[in-house]
């Protein structure tokens, strides 16, 4: 493998320096889920050349898919337009969303660039795979919280099939309690594996041209169901039982 650069951003690695990187990315992942550094890498060196060629394949044969990577759209701060997005009415997508980043205290600006992947377009694919990964919590009304990640992850998995998000589906679960554990399974796997597994391919959704659209409309053309129960509510009500 060429050790030149093939993109800005671009850290090329020989395949055994590539096997010590991932294993320490999964041991810090699992020691330390908060730390976004493991999570980031390990998504990247988990996000094998078939997969993501696959999912590229997907974008060329779908319309929009091969305008996305014409185009090669980045979604920032500054190419959503924040406020613009807080004045639409708020049953559009675009407002949903904007609300959904304030509740969350998350900016689109925190998504950090590839490194790890040799091909340059497929490098651009995961790219926007993780920049558009706050438009799906966004769409499934879940939180950023541990069991609200793990339940994206089932989402993504289902949908775009990146064995990181399967694992992280399969595995993170035991760092929950039990009480979390079991809404998990019962309330929020069911909604994510059926909706995403059955809904358009996420990849080839130009979010950024969705956000005036009214959200229970954008569900309707992406054969998205109506979010499960919200997660946080359900925290809250757990808390409030336990004070009791």
């Amino acid at each position: 493998m060429s050790l030149l650069k093939n993109y800005p951003t671009h850290i090329p690695i020989k395949g055994i320096d590539r096997l010590i990187m991932g294993a320490a990315c999964f041991f810090g992942a699992t020691l330390h889920p908060e730390n976004n550094n493991y999570i980031t890498g390990i998504g990247e060196i988990t996000a094998f050349e078939p997969v993501l060629t696959r999912i590229r394949d997907s974008m060329l044969s779908n319309k929009v898919g091969r305008q996305i990577l014409r185009e090669r759209p980045r979604i920032t701060s500054k190419t959503l337009d924040l406020d613009y997005l807080k004045s639409l009415p708020p049953d559009t997508f675009g407002n949903t969303y904007y609300k959904w980043l304030q509740r969350e205290k998350v900016s689109p600006d925190t998504r950090v660039p590839v490194h790890y992947i040799d091909d340059e377009e497929l490098a651009y694919v995961f790219q926007r795979y993780r920049e558009c990964h706050d438009f799906h919590h966004a769409i499934s009304g879940l939180p950023i919280v541990l069991e609200g990640e793990i339940a994206v992850k089932a989402f993504e998995f289902a949908n775009f099939g990146l064995p990181f998000a399967g694992a992280g589906a399969v595995i993170s679960p035991f760092k929950l309690t039990q009480k979390q554990r079991t809404r998990l399974f019962d309330v929020y796997y069911p909604w994510c594996f059926s909706n995403g597994l059955n809904c358009k391919g996420l990849i080839n959704i130009y979010w950024e041209q969705q956000m005036e659209k009214k959200i229970d409309e954008l569900r309707r053309e992406l054969g998205i169901e109506s979010p499960p129960p919200d997660m946080r509510t359900l925290r809250k009500m757990d808390g409030a039982k336990k004070i009791t």
